[in-house]
C-alpha cells in the first residue's frame, strides 16, 4: 500500500495530532514535518482525479492554507487530521470540476449537437486518444467523478473497501458497486482505444483491475 493514503493505519494519527499541537504553538518546524508526512497522498489523489499537475499544486496548497488558518475545524474526536485534510481536498477538486463543467457548458452554447456529443457532464471525459503507457491514467480521468473516487482510492491508492466508504461518506455497499461499474468503464474506454479496426473483438485487456 501506498505509506500515507491510508488514512487512518500510516501516518501514525497520534504522531499527527502531536505535531498540529507543536505547530499551533508556534513551532514552524512541526509544520514542515506535517507537511512532508502529508502532502504527498493529497497531492497524489488531486492529481488522479484532475489531471493536472497545477490544480494538484493548488489544492495542496489551498490544504494546508486551510490547516493553519485561524478557522481551521479540525476535531481529534470526529477522526485523524489526514481523514480531515483529505475532505478539505476532496471538496476543492469537486468544486474545481463543477467549474470546469460550466466553462465547458458555456464554451460549447449555441453550437448546435456539441452538448449532445458529450459523454457524460465531466468535463474530463473526453478521453485522450495518444498510445501512451499513461493511457489507463487517462482512462481513469475521464471516467465521471463518482466511480474515479473509488478507482484512485481503491485501484490506483490500494485502500480497502471499509477506509474509501469512511473518506466518501458512503455504505461499503456503494463503494462497491460503484467500483464494479467503474471498472467496467474502464475496460470498455481501454477496448475502444486499443482494439484494430474491423477487429473490436480480438483485443485483450493487458492489464486486469479486479
Amino acid at each position: 500500500m501506498h505509506d500515507a493514503m491510508v488514512m487512518e493505519s500510516s501516518t501514525a494519527p497520534e504522531a499527527d495530532d502531536e505535531l498540529l499541537r507543536q505547530m499551533r504553538s508556534g513551532d514552524e518546524q512541526a509544520f514542515v514535518a506535517l507537511y512532508r508526512r502529508l502532502q504527498g497522498p493529497i497531492y497524489r489523489f488531486a492529481l488522479q482525479m484532475t489531471g493536472g499537475a497545477a490544480v494538484a499544486e493548488d489544492v495542496v496548497q489551498e490544504v494546508f492554507l486551510a490547516l493553519i488558518g485561524s478557522n481551521c475545524g479540525y476535531d481529534v474526536s470526529r477522526g485523524s487530521l489526514s481523514a480531515y485534510l483529505f475532505g478539505i481536498a476532496r471538496k476543492l477538486i469537486l468544486r474545481h470540476l463543477e467549474r470546469s463543467r460550466t466553462a465547458a457548458e458555456e464554451t460549447i452554447e449555441g453550437e448546435p449537437g456539441k452538448r449532445r456529443s458529450l459523454a457524460h457532464p465531466d468535463p474530463m471525459a473526453a478521453f485522450l486518444h495518444n498510445e501512451t503507457m499513461d493511457g489507463l491514467r487517462r482512462a481513469v480521468v475521464s471516467l465521471p467523478k463518482r466511480y474515479r473516487e473509488v478507482v484512485v482510492l481503491c485501484d490506483l491508492e490500494e485502500l480497502d473497501y471499509t477506509q474509501a466508504a469512511k473518506l466518501l461518506g458512503c455504505p461499503i455497499g456503494t463503494v462497491r458497486s460503484r467500483l464494479h461499474r467503474a471498472r467496467g468503464l474502464l475496460l470498455e474506454k481501454l477496448q475502444q482505444k486499443r482494439a484494430p479496426v474491423g477487429d473490436a473483438g480480438a483485443w485483450k485487456p493487458v492489464r486486469s483491475l479486479t
